[in-house]
């Protein structure tokens, strides 16, 4: 048996740390874009999700680039009917539509509530997942758990479009 050089068993041994670093790279890299997805989803989809929030419904009367506005009534009369509220565009389909909102508190903004309301907060996720999907296949080299991520993210991508 030969011994290999002193110069071959240290350029094998930094070629395995630098494997090594780039495993740990792309798992830090998901971490953060599924962490950044789940973050924004939350911080949207908090008063879409969380129940005891002034509820009820609005009639969307008139639309701008971004978002609509319309009327607030209180569902079962408790909070206050207000003259205009603010909802996202991409929440809505049709003007002379009546949704079902939750009031953001202190605001005049109202979100989406119910299951499409749930679904468009976490599109925020599903795109993040989508986007992990391909650093998992392409940095982490695990095929079948990308084809899970990116099949997650985008059924949900698909329902939250289908519903709203």
């Amino acid at each position: 048996m030969v011994k290999r050089s002193r110069a071959r068993r240290m350029g094998e041994s930094a070629y395995g740390l630098l494997l090594l670093v780039k495993m740990l790279v792309a798992g830090v890299v998901v971490l953060v874009v599924l962490a950044a997805g789940a973050w924004a989803s939350w911080t949207h989809g908090r008063d879409a999700m969380v129940t005891g929030l002034e509820q009820g419904t609005m009639t969307v009367q008139a639309c701008g680039d971004h978002t609509c506005t319309g009327p607030f009534a209180p569902a079962d009369g408790a909070g206050t009917a207000r003259p205009s509220v603010t909802v996202d565009k991409s929440a809505t389909k049709a003007t002379g539509e009546k949704i079902p909102v939750a009031v953001v508190p202190g605001t005049d903004d109202v979100v989406r509530t119910g299951p499409d309301g749930i679904l468009h907060a976490w599109v925020p996720f599903a795109g993040a997942l989508l986007l992990a999907s391909l650093v998992i296949a392409f940095g982490l080299r695990m095929r079948r758990t990308a084809v899970g991520a990116g099949l997650v993210g985008a059924a949900l991508l698909a329902a939250a479009f289908a519903l709203t």
